[in-house]
């Protein structure tokens, strides 16, 4: 079961980064309580003081706050084989919520568990360290998309993100994702209404460029959609570690 658990996580550490098997055999050891949690769970919240950190094993999860007026921003989507509060394990208050987007399979790791690993593999703790910077980068190309490209370019630059960083644990089929999201949620992580984001859904449908299949994404012209939303792969910094 624990190597069940982290399968994704292996798997998108182990391209990326230089690990041997005692590494990836940590990793699979670890001591991880596992639990199914509903769509719309906030399992972290702002102000918590948490003793363990949380890898999404299956589903997917989004990070956000509120302004004081209630208003939600989100502030990336995550997917299986990430571990979205990692920073918890140095930042002692959480000023961020996370929700889970969809129902998800949680795996919670004792922070003494991730020190005890980083401790003794060095490997691990630099593959870990790397994937706080990968999320760094990530959100600062969130803060370009949503505070300067126009809506159908901001659409087109999520739907390309998630496709690549899908593609990495083999979650995605000729250009394909799955993705069950709301209009409500989309508006949310792209800055728009939600009347701007039906009509930019279907400025891209009518392009023939993209299709959604109730809880599916199609990507019919990858090529066009990276164009229209000006996406280069480059801060995902997916290519191996030297």
């Amino acid at each position: 079961m624990p190597g069940t658990l982290t399968a994704a996580l292996v798997q998108k550490l182990s391209k990326v980064n230089r690990l041997d098997q005692d590494d990836i055999l940590a990793i699979q050891q670890l001591p991880i309580h596992s639990k199914r949690v509903a769509a719309q769970h906030r399992f972290v919240r702002d102000g918590d003081r948490p003793s363990e950190s949380c890898l999404i094993v299956d589903g997917f999860a989004f990070r956000s706050k509120l302004t004081q007026d209630g208003q939600r921003q989100i502030l990336s989507l995550h997917i299986p084989g990430e571990i979205p509060d990692l920073q918890s394990l140095h930042l002692h208050v959480m000023d961020h919520d996370l929700t889970t987007l969809t129902e998800c399979t949680l795996g919670f790791i004792k922070h003494d568990a991730l020190r005890e690993l980083i401790k003794m593999r060095p490997n691990v703790a630099a593959a870990l360290w790397r994937e706080t910077l990968v999320d760094s980068a990530i959100f600062r190309e969130w803060i370009v998309n949503v505070g300067r490209r126009p809506a159908r370019a901001r659409m087109a630059h999520m739907l390309a993100e998630l496709h690549e960083r899908l593609a990495l644990i083999g979650r995605t089929l000729n250009g394909s994702f799955e993705l069950p999201i709301t209009q409500i949620e989309l508006a949310d992580c792209l800055g728009l209404s939600v009347v701007h984001v039906n009509r930019t859904l279907q400025q891209l449908r009518q392009e023939g460029i993209v299709a959604i299949e109730r809880r599916t994404f199609h990507l019919l012209d990858q090529a066009k959609v990276e164009e229209v939303g000006q996406f280069e792969r480059i801060y995902l910094h997916q290519r191996p570690s030297i």
